[in-house]
């Protein structure tokens, strides 16, 4: 098909993943408007869902270590910070050896408001609301001689990525960074599939309504006429792929009309839209693919109760 002129990136990514022949797809970042964002919450405190948990107990255990093994001053940036509620614990510790800039990097301004009326106390937050690799450039260009800048990617959002596109990507954050530098990657690890399947597929029903919200954003800002009635959540588990996937399935055969994407859509009953791949990782494929992009692996924390891992990677 030939791209008609679209006026939003939203609206070319959803003409671009459900146009195609075969699988559809929508991705997985316009999961987070602000009901996404709000369902988002609420999932990271149910019970089946231990990531969010393991990473701030990493961070609160681990605080100090992480930042004997960095010289100063630190300059920190965080990619995705939300709301920076896990950062807190690097930003104490860290305010006991130096005064302390924190730049929180986010597309949503509102996130990045509650951001720095949250963190104001202990850092000076200077917010940037943009992309990852455009707010980090920002970031770096700001940096004094002789500051090391510390680069916060947690909550294993890299496993969202494709690994050639991980790859890439930290590839790219390494290209904005001097020798010595540090980027501290979250990833989820491997665990037993009922524990991952229970964890995006949880009896209340939050991630469903999380998964199905995109839909509704569909129907929000561009006009269509899904009916979430008509779908349900499935997550599988790939294990050859390391792999959560999250599909939303037509319950029966359908019409659906987007017009501000230019799509008129025939679903099958049982025909699925892919909306996000969550890979999980072994502790031992991290030095490897931090090396691939330039970086040395020199720690690495994981938690007991969960099997999630906060590394530390310095360029090189």
């Amino acid at each position: 098909m030939i791209a008609p002129a679209l006026d939003s990136e939203f609206a070319r990514d959803v003409w671009a993943g459900l146009g195609r022949d075969g699988q559809k797809t929508l991705p997985c970042r316009y999961l987070y408007d602000s009901v996404g964002s709000a369902l988002f919450e609420a999932i990271t405190n149910l019970p089946e869902y231990g990531l969010t948990r393991a990473d701030a107990r990493i961070l609160h255990k681990h605080a100090g270590t992480l930042l004997d093994r960095l010289p100063g001053p630190l300059l920190v940036a965080e990619l995705g910070s939300g709301t920076g509620a896990k950062t807190s614990a690097i930003l104490q510790r860290l305010r006991l050896r130096q005064a302390v800039t924190y730049y929180p990097i986010d597309v949503s301004g509102a996130a990045l408001a509650s951001c720095a009326q949250c963190l104001g106390p202990l850092a000076e937050v200077v917010p940037v609301e943009s992309s990852y690799l455009e707010g980090l450039r920002v970031v770096a260009a700001r940096r004094a001689p002789g500051e090391t800048l510390l680069v916060l990617f947690l909550g294993s959002t890299i496993g969202n990525f494709e690994p050639a596109a991980a790859l890439d990507f930290l590839g790219s954050v390494r290209l904005c960074l001097m020798n010595g530098d540090a980027v501290l990657l979250g990833t989820d690890l491997v665990k037993p599939v009922e524990q991952l399947l229970a964890a995006y597929d949880d009896p209340a029903g939050v991630t469903a309504a999380f998964n199905l919200n995109l839909l509704g954003r569909v129907n929000r800002e561009l006009g269509g006429d899904f009916n979430l009635r008509r779908f349900t959540h499935l997550a599988r588990y790939r294990q050859h792929e390391q792999r959560i996937e999250m599909y939303l399935r037509s319950r029966v055969p359908q019409c659906v009309r987007i017009p501000a994407a230019g799509l008129t859509l025939g679903f099958a009953a049982g025909e699925t839209i892919w909306t996000e791949s969550s890979y999980k990782f072994r502790p031992d494929q991290i030095s490897g693919k931090a090396a691939a992009a330039g970086f040395r692996l020199v720690d690495q924390w994981i938690d007991a109760e969960w099997p999630f891992a906060e590394n530390l990677l310095v360029a090189i």
